[in-house]
């Protein structure tokens, strides 16, 4: 019986091992793009993301927690604008940074979570006029640690993350075109 013991607990940490070794082999990084063109001219659709006041229009996560408590500091608009909010389970709380702005060009965010998870993320948005269209490009990029490798395993955060970049992006071509006349 002793010996039936052994060789159960042998397994069971031979599978932990094994999967110890499959979660540290995954990459570090994740990086989820989406895009859409947008009829608007650049710098319509470029107001829309330089200004974090703007963001309950089209954000994805707004909709989800419109009691959440928001805040502004710094700039109005722009490199230095700094957005907090703190929400439900479904939004959490954090802090974004709009750490580069160039006028319709590209726009750069670094996101800090603190609830429910502490990470860090940052954010790239591209703008590519192309007459009175634009194409937009939403770029997120994120570390993950050992938990997070080992979440990802069992949750894509292409697929999770890319279908709200996506409804972001809907959401945002509609207040844009609707912004510029369109």
């Amino acid at each position: 019986m002793r010996k039936k013991i052994l060789i159960v607990l042998a397994a069971i940490a031979a599978i932990l091992v094994v999967f110890a070794i499959v979660v540290a082999l995954q990459p570090s990084e994740v990086r989820v793009v989406r895009s859409i063109t947008i009829a608007a001219p650049a710098p319509a659709v470029f107001a829309q993301v330089n200004d974090f006041h703007k963001w309950e229009a089209w954000s994805p996560w707004a909709k989800l927690d419109p009691a959440a408590k928001v805040t502004f500091e710094g700039t109005p608009a722009g490199q230095g604008a700094v957005f907090t909010w703190a929400g439900n389970d479904e939004v959490g709380e954090g802090r974004m940074t709009l750490m580069e702005s160039r006028p319709s060009d590209q726009i750069r965010i670094e996101v800090a979570f603190v609830k429910p998870f502490e990470g860090s993320s940052s954010s790239e948005f591209t703008f590519k006029p192309d007459g009175n269209q634009t194409l937009v490009t939403w770029t997120t990029t994120g570390r993950n640690n050992f938990i997070g490798k080992a979440f990802c395993l069992f949750f894509d955060p292409e697929e999770m993350l890319g279908g709200t970049l996506e409804k972001g992006l809907a959401q945002l071509k509609s207040v844009a075109e609707a912004a510029a006349g369109g």
